[in-house]
């Protein structure tokens, strides 16, 4: 799968690629989907949720320019593995607060990283993600796996200086990824592509 990616260019930086070697997508693919763990497509995940494919999340890891000790908010849980894959890039000391609206897939999602050994690196809280999650911020980076119609600005507000946010911005079935990093009051985007995700659901993001 990897080699793909590396292939393909999705993903360029060794600890990149380490990473993706590292983390056993299999554990957070439903037992019947796990044929297609290491597929480069999305998959279902129940709750009209899916795990993103591994070009995306490669893509995102990258971009993000995740290193060690830093402290992450992800938005959109899903099933756990965009978390641990981002925890393998900042472990041994950073932490990343994985936020997840449906508690039922909150629950798997702590299940599976408990089983992957990543339980002590990732936080999974349940909450509106297009609010961010104020009480730990501010953050090195975040990472949003769902859709929203604009920026949010309540994750551009808990941005660390120079901190960096990765979002994907447009309608309900296309949008683009976007980065967003803050230098002092001033938050200077760049369109990286575009991407298709399910969408964020809450007070900024869309209504269900």
């Amino acid at each position: 799968m990897v080699k793909r990616l590396l292939e393909h260019g999705y993903v360029s930086r060794p600890e990149v690629s380490l990473a993706m070697e590292t983390v056993p997508r299999h554990l957070f693919v439903p037992q019947e989907l796990q044929a297609n763990s290491y597929q480069d497509s999305p998959l279902y995940i129940g709750e009209g949720q899916t795990i993103s494919a591994p070009h995306m999340v490669g893509m995102m890891v990258e971009n993000l320019d995740l290193r060690r000790g830093l402290k992450v908010l992800e938005i959109g849980g899903g099933s756990g593995y965009h978390a641990a894959v981002m925890a393998e890039m900042i472990r041994p000391d950073g932490h990343i607060y994985s936020v997840e609206r449906i508690e039922t897939l909150a629950a798997k999602a702590r299940r599976n990283l408990q089983d992957a050994g990543y339980s002590e690196l990732v936080t999974v809280i349940i909450a509106d993600g297009s609010k961010g999650l104020p009480e730990f911020a501010p953050y090195d980076r975040i990472s949003v796996a769902a859709a929203a119609p604009s920026v949010p600005e309540p994750l551009k507000e808990q941005l660390a200086e120079g901190g960096k946010l990765l979002v994907p911005v447009g309608g309900r079935w296309y949008q683009d990824l976007i980065l967003v990093v803050r230098k002092g009051n001033e938050f200077i985007q760049e369109n990286l592509g575009g991407c298709v995700f399910v969408p964020l659901v809450g007070e900024y993001g869309y209504r269900e």
